[in-house]
């Protein structure tokens, strides 16, 4: 569980040090969130295999490959390596897409809780 909220809070907190023109740090944030995208890819596609029926494992396998690609391509794009001194527009529009993607995985992980909530509401 850690390892999948360090990933989107780095990548937030890239979104908010470009906000505030700290593209430096927002750099080191992604390729802090890297690893932890990384490692929970491999964790959701392992839990796919284990369970091929469950569509929800796949999407989320599927999901969290589609954010590792992004912030991979966000600190490509604004790689040290370029020399260009401002935010490349790839790379902001990597990392919004990402912050997407990031929104996409709480809708659907949150789906299944709001689903047995409107099954059984509280009892007055």
């Amino acid at each position: 569980m850690g390892r999948r909220v360090l990933a989107a809070l780095l990548t937030v907190a890239a979104g908010f040090a470009d906000a505030h023109g700290a593209h430096g740090l927002a750099f080191d944030a992604l390729l802090g969130a890297i690893p932890f995208a990384a490692v929970s890819s491999l964790v959701a596609f392992g839990a796919y295999l284990d369970r091929r029926e469950d569509t929800v494992a796949g999407l989320q396998a599927l999901l969290w490959t589609l954010s590792l690609a992004l912030l991979v391509l966000s600190c490509a794009a604004r790689s040290p390596a370029t020399e260009v001194q401002t935010l490349p527009p790839l790379g902001w529009s990597a990392l919004v897409a990402c912050l997407g993607v990031f929104a996409i995985k709480a809708c659907v992980g949150a789906a299944p809780f709001l689903r047995r909530l409107a099954l059984h509401p509280a009892k007055p």
